[in-house]
């Protein structure tokens, strides 16, 4: 499945009861919101038809995206061991060249993973790829987007 979405269980039930949201309760709000401006005249000059419109816009392009996250999602374990960094690892590293004092948590995982205390690193972007399979005390490198090669130490592992 080439556009596999790996996701934790709490991530897909919380994107599926987003789904469900927006295709009834959604649906049904803006049919109303654009009845409500259709019912103000003249649809060329009138400002709420015409945002209710491009929210409507919005909303359906999201549960399109939500549609084919779920459609293609594949339920994963976080497997966190401790002993080296795998996807749904919240990891705790340096940059060469910094204090430990400047330690940065990444979580490695999707997007849709995301929590308010640490950044989400795809797996599949360089630092994850990187991070993959590494150790605590482990030194990685990787090759940022800027063509900089960087390099992290591994500080902890939850």
């Amino acid at each position: 499945m080439a556009d596999a979405q790996q996701l934790s269980q709490a991530a897909f039930d919380r994107l599926k009861a987003e789904y469900d949201d927006l295709t009834t309760r959604g649906r049904i709000d803006i049919a109303r919101k654009i009845e409500a401006a259709r019912e103000l005249g003249d649809l060329s000059e009138n400002g709420d038809y015409h945002a209710a419109k491009e929210e409507q816009g919005k909303m359906e392009g999201r549960i399109m995206h939500l549609g084919r996250m779920i459609e293609n999602a594949v339920i994963v374990e976080a497997e966190v061991s401790g002993d080296s960094v795998m996807a749904g690892a919240i990891v705790t590293i340096v940059f060469d060249g910094d204090d430990e004092d400047d330690a940065e948590r990444y979580l490695v995982g999707s997007i849709e993973e995301q929590a308010d205390d640490v950044t989400v690193v795809s797996p599949g972007s360089p630092m994850g790829a990187a991070l993959l399979g590494a150790a605590v005390g482990d030194e990685v490198e990787y090759e940022a987007p800027t063509g900089a090669v960087l390099k992290v130490k591994v500080l902890a592992i939850a």
